[in-house]
């Protein structure tokens, strides 16, 4: 059977607030997110792990693929790193749409679930089930549970802004767990409230009484 090649691969780490962030690509397309650890080379293996590498493909697949090419790219996505190190500085950011990502080997429904979740804004909390329910699904919080638990694109795709029916948080696959996905929360609730503050201060300005 020959062998598919694939596109290089291309990644980037950099320092923020809390640690030191990763994100690689395949083409234009952002593929996975690794979030902040201690170390750069922790992240580079999270980001470079070979489960990943083989990518577009699912159990039925008769495609294989050769392992792409590797590079480190210093300015991979530059607004894309701006923004990340923004918000964990504390600020109210909404993330590019203008960057494509890669949802290869997902289902038609897995991309649907995933794409609805990184329309969840900064601040707000979703339920599965009402994700389900956007998607015509309302039976389906388990499954939407199942595919978020599987998000290569952690932040970017904020699958920590969904949580259970019953307001507990839910679980959380990304490194850190369920610990992790609480001080996300936390820190965008904090961000929500000095951005609405922030806001509240502003004087607009007026041209009332002059001539």
């Amino acid at each position: 059977m020959a062998l598919k090649m694939q596109k290089s691969l291309r990644y980037t780490i950099f320092k923020t607030e809390w640690g030191y962030f990763g994100f690689a690509g395949i083409g234009n397309a952002l593929l996975r997110t690794c979030l902040p650890l201690s170390e750069p080379e922790k992240v580079k293996s999270e980001l470079l792990d070979t489960r990943y590498w083989i990518l577009g493909t699912r159990k039925a697949s008769r495609i294989k693929y050769r392992e792409p090419r590797i590079e480190f790219y210093r300015n991979l996505f530059k607004i894309l790193q701006r923004q990340i190190t923004d918000y964990f500085k504390g600020a109210y950011v909404k993330f590019s749409r203008d960057i494509p990502i890669s949802l290869d080997g997902f289902s038609s429904f897995g991309r649907l679930v995933l794409m609805a979740c990184r329309d969840i804004e900064f601040g707000q909390k979703k339920t599965y089930a009402a994700l389900a329910k956007r998607l015509g699904r309302p039976g389906a919080a388990r499954a939407v549970g199942n595919i978020l638990a599987k998000n290569p694109l952690p932040l970017i795709i904020p699958c920590h802004r969904v949580i259970r029916s019953d307001g507990k948080i839910g679980g959380f696959s990304a490194i850190g767990g369920v610990k992790v996905k609480e001080k996300l929360l936390e820190h965008e609730f904090t961000g929500l409230i000095r951005s609405i503050e922030n806001s509240s201060n502003v004087i607009p300005s007026t041209t009332e009484g002059k001539v």
